[in-house]
């Protein structure tokens, strides 16, 4: 087996993002407070993509790049954006 560091790429066994954005990993201490917990779990959520995001960016050989790249991104947020709203407004 090949030995990685801590945060290296490939992961084996990657996050489950869909169950940390649902709440199933969230376990409460005694004392503790859930809806902190839920909090936090959405802050590492939302900061993961955009740490993702902003590498990809960075990731880019010039500065018209990165301008393309950003609205790359943007037209796929907006594109799933869109493509959500729509089903909810089916289901509703």
């Amino acid at each position: 087996m090949i030995e990685r560091r801590s945060g290296q790429w490939p992961v084996n066994q990657p996050a489950d993002l869909d169950a940390i954005e649902k709440g199933s990993e969230l376990v409460p201490t005694p004392g503790g407070d859930e809806l902190y917990l839920k909090r936090s779990a959405e802050k590492a959520l939302h900061e993961m993509v955009l740490h993702s995001i902003r590498h990809d960016l960075d990731q880019q050989p010039t500065p018209g790049s990165v301008h393309a790249a950003a609205r790359s991104w943007c037209a796929r947020i907006t594109a799933a954006a869109d493509e959500i709203s729509k089903t909810k407004r089916s289901t509703a």
